[in-house]
This record gives C-alpha cells, structure tokens and sequence, in this order.
C-alpha cells in the first residue's frame, strides 16, 4: 500500500493531480519553486501525457521542450493544457494540433516551427511569442485576448495608464499574429488581426482627440479597409439621408417643386419620397440625368453627396479588390 502523499494541485474546474509529492505539496511537474530553466523534458512529458498523468496547471517556465510531440490521434479532442505556464519555454519545432492552452501562459515562448493548427488559446497571455514559420491556422482566441479583457476592466476602474498599456500588448499581440498569418499565406485571418491591431492602437488614443476621430472614421467608413461592406453601409446611409433631405426641402421636377407636404395624400408624398431615392442614387453614383435638379439648400447637399459618392466608390473597389485577391 502506497501511503505517500499526492500532489496537492487542483484545477480551478477540479481535476486532481495524482503525482507523488516532492516535498513541496506538489509533484515535479506542478512545482512552481522548482527551477527548470534549460532542462531536457520533451520525452519526459510525452511519457507522463501518455500514462494519463494532469497536464493542467503545467509549471513549464524557461524549460526545453524542443521537438515536443502533444497530438492525440483518432481523438476529438486533444490534450488539455489549461492553467499551465510556459513562459520562455523552448517549443520549437513542438506538435499541439488540437490541444486545449487556455488561462495559461505562452509569454516570449518560442514556438518557431510549431504546429498550433486548431489549438484553443482562450484568456491565454500570448504576449511576445516567436512565432516564424509557426502553424497558425483555425486557431481559436476568444471574442478578446487575454489583456484586451483586463484593458477594459482597468477602462471601468477609471485606470486609464493601465488600460492603454493592455491595449499597447494587445496590439503587439494582434502585431505578431498578423505577421505569422501573412507568413503562412493565410491572407483572411492577416486580415482579420490587421483590424484587430488598428483597434487596439485606436484605443489607446485619447477621447475626443483629432486622431481617435480620424479613426473611428475610418473604421465606419471601410474597417481600416479591411471591411468592404462597411463601405456598403455607409453608402446606402448617405442615399437615405440625403433623400429625406430631398423629401423636406424640394427639389425641381417637371418645372415644378415636389417636397413633403402634410396637405397632400400619402400616395403623393410616398411617390414624392420614391422620386428623391431615385435623384439621391442618380447625384452618389454621378451618374446625373438631369430630369430632376436641386434647389436651395439641397444644392448643398447634393453638391456634398456627388462629392462623397466619388470617393465612395473609388474606396469600395480599392477595399473589395484587396480582399478578394488575397
């Protein structure tokens, strides 16, 4: 009968490490005070994963596990890593396909040449990974990263030099993201990180600034040109707006004023409206018939919106190109 004591870690979801104790309260791979700095683990832990021992709640930090080889094959689900800390570890060249990393720590891990295909990094610190030639694709992050979160709690603190920091890691991290996707040819998800990135830098902008304007702008107008229906959006809300602009001001029509009128039937004003939806597309797209023409003010606003629809256009197919020939 085995009377030595186990391992006294437990996961925050309740999975109870069954190691033997060190001395410590915790097994060799749960012990935090045990410095692991350069030592050779790659084999020991494939053994140790193999036999069916805890790998939540890993203390990993600055150890060697080059060539690490994590995949189950013919399972689901791969291995749950949760809650484990691999910070400055050695992962080159490591195999987690599919495996589960979340509340953990991969910060400045360097997983050059590792497959995280699929892997689930949710409320994981990602912050300076090396991630060249790393396997990157399907991974999933969460709706936030990790310091994207705590940015916007530290946002409800009213602590705004902690929050634009978590935003500037945050950024970094979508940063470093975007560059392996470009690496790996994935094009889409570069894309969807380049975004990311764009608004974690605008929000590190002070309110009301010049720039934090611009950028939110920007970020209607065309996503930081990563969203070509924003582009679609914006259009059709400037032809609407500028009908009922037409609809309350007039505009000429068969020598005479059509504009809202309480005295008249809803048919009439409701084919009044149709006609200024037909002028407002004709004057965005400059396409400009000349069978109907402003007048008074709404010179102005169409004057705003040939200008505006010019530019528009031009930005939609820049926008729609660059996404489709990625």
């Amino acid at each position: 009968m085995n009377n030595k004591p186990l391992c006294q870690y437990e996961s925050p979801d309740g999975h109870q490490c069954q190691e033997i104790d060190m001395g410590s309260g915790y097994c060799f791979w749960h012990d935090s005070k045990f410095d692991k700095s350069g030592l050779e683990l790659t084999q020991k832990l494939e053994r140790y994963a193999k036999r069916g021992g805890l790998l939540q709640g890993l203390e990993l930090k600055r150890a060697n596990l080059e060539g690490l080889n994590l995949v189950k094959f013919d399972h689901h689900e791969g291995y749950d890593l949760s809650y484990s800390n691999f910070y400055r570890a050695n992962l080159q060249g490591a195999h987690l396909f599919n495996n589960t990393i979340k509340h953990a720590s991969l910060m400045k891990a360097d997983l050059r040449d590792a497959n995280l295909h699929c892997c689930k990094l949710e409320n994981t610190n990602l912050l300076g990974m090396k991630l060249d030639k790393t396997r990157i694709d399907n991974l999933y992050l969460g709706d936030k990263l990790l310091q994207e979160k705590q940015a916007h709690e530290a946002l409800k603190q009213q602590d705004l030099d902690e929050a634009n920091d978590l935003f500037l890691q945050s950024e970094e991290i979508y940063r470093l993201l975007r560059k392996g996707a470009e690496q790996q040819g994935l094009f889409e998800m570069a894309g969807k990180y380049t975004y990311s990135e764009l608004r974690m830098r605008h929000a590190q902008y002070p309110k009301f600034s010049k720039r934090r304007l611009v950028s939110s702008f920007v970020d209607m107008l065309c996503g930081y040109g990563e969203k070509p229906e924003n582009v679609i959006r914006f259009s059709l809300g400037m032809i609407i707006a500028c009908a009922i602009c037409y609809f309350l001001f007039g505009i000429n029509y068969n020598d005479g004023l059509i504009q809202f009128s309480s005295q008249a039937s809803w048919s009439d004003n409701l084919s009044t409206l149709l006609n200024c939806i037909y002028f407002s597309v004709v004057t965005f797209t400059t396409l400009g018939y000349g069978d109907i023409t402003p007048t008074g003010i709404t010179r102005l606003v169409a004057t705003v919106e040939a200008f505006t629809g010019s530019f528009s256009l031009a930005l939609f197919v820049v926008v729609f190109v660059k996404r489709m020939t990625r």
